[in-house]
């Protein structure tokens, strides 16, 4: 059996919230050239979400080309910070063992679906050590132009085309923390893992339509055991 697990990343595999406001408030400096007073909320959100909404909290006017240069400083300052991702970001309870475990089960497949930019996700995944089990070439990243639950499903054409096969909806399987992120599997068909390491309970993520909802990674032998059973199908 071929199944595709895809990661969220922050809240999900690590927390480097510390290191992130920090970029955003230099990326903000570098793009308006002020500094930042108020940072919009970071949970199940992508990163476009987050600068429109910080700029619009910050009384700046919008034009075209505020998205993109502020990606571009975004990109740049956590390039800056390797040594801070290493040394404030961390792994959450579990998550290297989950990874390590899923890759011995044969014909998984694991890449990761974020509302982060590439260059700033394969920072945060390399830098704290978990990018050996990535197929970071496959993964979904924020672009500006896509929702969650079509990236979802650009990713399982992708990580399917690169390897010949099929990743249908039924075996790919989505690991998050955020309501938002089980809407968008809810919306792409595929069965999602939520676990409750971010700032939604695990109340609300079953209320929210998660297949499965854990409260940490911490128990490797369940993360692995609901990841096979809904993509048995």
């Amino acid at each position: 059996m071929n199944r595709l697990v895809l990661w969220n990343i922050d809240h999900t595999l690590v927390d480097v919230g510390r290191v992130a406001r920090e970029c955003y408030a230099e990326a903000f400096q570098r793009t308006t050239g002020r500094p930042l007073v108020r940072l919009a909320p970071m949970p199940g959100r992508t990163e476009s979400e987050i600068i429109f909404e910080t700029l619009a909290f910050n009384d700046i006017v919008t034009t075209d080309d505020h998205l993109p240069r502020f990606m571009d400083a975004l990109a740049a300052a956590f390039a800056a910070r390797r040594a801070d991702l290493r040394g404030n970001g961390r792994v959450l309870a579990g998550a290297a063992e989950a990874l390590d475990a899923l890759a011995r089960v044969p014909g998984t497949v694991q890449s990761v679906l974020t509302g982060s930019i590439e260059p700033v996700a394969r920072l945060k995944v390399t830098e704290l050590g978990l990018a050996g089990h990535l197929d970071l070439d496959a993964g979904g990243y924020e672009t500006g132009v896509y929702s969650k639950a079509a990236m979802l499903e650009l990713v399982r054409r992708r990580a399917g085309d690169a390897r010949g096969v099929a990743f249908g909806e039924s075996a790919t399987v989505y690991v998050a923390d955020s309501p938002r992120d089980v809407q968008a599997a809810r919306i792409a068909g595929s069965p999602i893992i939520a676990v409750a390491t971010g700032s939604a309970t695990e109340a609300e993520l079953r209320s929210a339509g998660a297949d499965v909802v854990l409260p940490t990674l911490a128990d490797t032998d369940a993360v692995v055991s609901a990841v096979t059973r809904l993509t048995q199908g």
